[in-house]
């Protein structure tokens, strides 16, 4: 067996009896939110904060478990017992026609579980309230993944329009080098309308690029309920991010094996139950009974058991232990995939961070270089336009390049993150 799956057992029988793993929105009464002040730069911490604590998937799984607690106390309370009144031979014919010879019983009855039926429904009724805790662990844990991908993509937005800005600046530039090569000769009237159209054109990119901005905003506003973005952008250094260690990976589970295991057992307490089923219950009646007549009194006792004659409850019982299979096959699945996936997101990181260096360290600036010559050699003659502005297109690719593999390596690393359990997803923040 693995380390990775050795750690997994471990914990799994941790979370199961003790639910020292769960995470703390899960595990208790949630506070309410601190709404973020207006202006506040976003970071990690702020966004991971704020879904914690006020996600509206996360708070309505949180109050799913508190419910299942509930049911476990429900659970585990015995039966009421019954007291009846039973009033014979009266309002009849002939002797009877009265009170006179009636009967009068007062009973009390109680019906004892055998078997320890009450004892394995709480049991059961407590794993699927684990179950619940472990439910609400992987939506949390699906849920601030998500918040910090989209935290990124927000960065990588406002990038992206910062860089749409320089663009159209630059076209700017171009245009005014252009006007006065056509005003002093060197260059053709086209030229100008060239460059004048491509100004424009790159001047409503900078329009669609906020927007794609304010959208992002709006999405990661709506993880945590808000329908209005107050905060501003994000303030991220992308060096603070580090690479984190594959071989960093602790004997500890994720939330979705803790799911996995926490099913196998409730599913197993089901299959307790309904063996308990195979033992009938005792039902005990006791009362006095009051002869008008005569009125005399006597005591009377009774007692009943069914007879399991048709049904003894032994296919449901077949079927739970089927169900209690199923889930161990799914929990060593949920394990298998895990491990992969943890193997596949290494891989990614290291790709992203190559990618990135290369970019940065190459192809940027080459691409830089390039188009300062071309702008140097056009205002000197020495160029046509369609090179100076292939030049910029190359730079401005060169550039977007570089913002999308800086968003992939943070976005590898935070998916890394969230497999192995590292900060921020093991409940502390960086």
């Amino acid at each position: 067996m693995s380390k990775f799956r050795q750690g997994a057992v471990c914990i799994l029988i941790a979370t199961a009896f003790a639910g020292g793993a769960i995470a703390a929105p899960c595990s208790g009464p949630q506070a309410d939110a601190q709404a973020i002040a207006p202006g506040t730069p976003l970071t990690l911490d702020i966004v991971l904060e704020q879904v914690r604590d006020a996600s509206p998937d996360v708070r309505r799984a949180a109050l799913e478990t508190r419910a299942r607690k509930a049911e476990a106390v429900q659970a585990g309370r015995p039966l009421n017992p019954s007291i009846g009144l039973e009033v014979e031979n009266f309002s009849g014919s002939g002797p009877l026609a009265g009170f006179d010879q009636s009967e009068t019983t007062l009973s009390i009855e109680q019906t004892f579980q055998l078997g320890g039926k009450r004892t394995k429904r709480q049991k059961a009724a407590q794993a699927n309230a684990t179950l619940g805790a472990a439910e609400c662990a992987v939506i949390l844990r699906e849920t601030e993944l998500e918040a910090a991908l989209l935290l990124y993509d927000l960065l990588a937005a406002s990038q992206v329009a910062d860089l749409a800005e320089q663009a159209a600046d630059l076209a700017d530039t171009l245009l005014e080098t252009v006007s006065k090569r056509v005003e002093a000769g060197a260059a053709a009237p086209p030229e100008q309308s060239r460059a004048l159209a491509d100004a424009a054109a790159l001047r409503a990119a900078v329009y669609q690029a906020r927007a794609a901005v304010e959208l992002k905003r709006y999405d990661l506003a709506a993880l945590w309920g808000s329908s209005e973005p107050q905060f501003a952008l994000p303030d991220i250094d992308r060096t603070a991010l580090s690479e984190p260690r594959s071989e960093s990976v602790r004997e500890e589970t994720h939330p979705q094996i803790a799911m996995a295991a926490a099913s196998e057992s409730a599913r197993r307490a089901e299959r307790d139950v309904a063996r308990a089923s195979f033992m009938p219950d005792l039902t005990v009646s006791a009362g006095i009974r009051q002869f008008e007549e005569s009125g005399e009194n006597a005591f009377l006792v009774g007692v009943r058991v069914p007879v399991p004659l048709f049904d003894q409850n032994r296919d449901a019982a077949r079927a739970a232990g089927y169900r209690v299979d199923a889930e161990r096959l799914n929990r060593l699945v949920v394990e298998a995939n895990l491990l992969a996936s943890q193997r596949v997101a290494v891989a990614q990181v290291r790709a992203a961070r190559e990618r990135l260096t290369l970019l940065e360290d190459a192809a940027l600036p080459a691409a830089r270089s390039a188009y300062d010559a071309s702008v140097q050699g056009y205002a000197a003659g020495k160029f046509d336009l369609t090179t100076t502005l292939d030049a910029r297109k190359g730079l401005i690719e060169a550039s977007m390049a570089v913002i999308a593999a800086n968003r992939d390596l943070n976005a590898e690393s935070m998916r890394l993150r969230s497999i192995i359990g590292a900060a921020p997803f093991d409940g502390d923040f960086q």
